[in-house]
């Protein structure tokens, strides 16, 4: 890789740079997940995007772990998911206490720009699960990962899912 063009940016710069890389990752992500539902169909299209946030949550964590100064337990993890880039571009309201961490999601852009076109939002539940569980087993294997809803699941027109994140303790 290549980063000298990179080094050569201000700090204004880059930031300018970091928040397309932002963009052009939210325009991937929607681009790949519509062409493959015209191509094949909607349940192909969530069931593949399953396996891929399965997938990249655990490396993006395993990439943490490597390149920050993270930690374990719910605090190691809160310190993660604020780096990844969903939690940037979708702007996660995380309340984070002792024993649990509450992730909750009132904006979701793919979810809106389904509602803006007329299209209706589409099954992230298990996508979503098999992305956190697969960063939270990276960061702590003891994390548990459960969701009081998600689409498919009826939820308030605010609130487009909530996640529980709690220590499992093993004795």
């Amino acid at each position: 890789m290549d980063l000298s063009t990179i080094d050569k940016l201000s700090h204004s710069d880059l930031k300018k740079y970091v928040e397309f890389l932002l963009w052009h990752y939210r325009v991937i992500d929607a681009f790949w997940f519509l062409f493959v539902a015209e191509d094949f169909d909607q349940q192909a299209a969530e069931r593949i995007n399953e396996r891929v946030w399965g997938k990249a949550g655990e490396l993006a964590a395993k990439d943490f772990l490597k390149r920050f100064d993270i930690g374990n337990g719910l605090s190691g993890f809160v310190k993660a998911l604020k780096l990844f880039p969903w939690c940037i571009i979708v702007g996660y309201d995380m309340e984070a206490k002792e024993d649990e961490v509450v992730l909750s999601v009132s904006g979701c852009p793919p979810q809106v720009a389904r509602k803006k076109r007329g299209l209706p939002e589409f099954s992230c539940k298990e996508m979503h699960r098999g992305e956190f569980e697969g960063f939270a087993k990276v960061i702590d294997h003891r994390i548990q990962v459960t969701c009081d809803f998600a689409p498919p699941d009826p939820h308030p027109e605010e609130l487009f899912c909530r996640w529980r994140f709690t220590i499992k303790e093993t004795f």
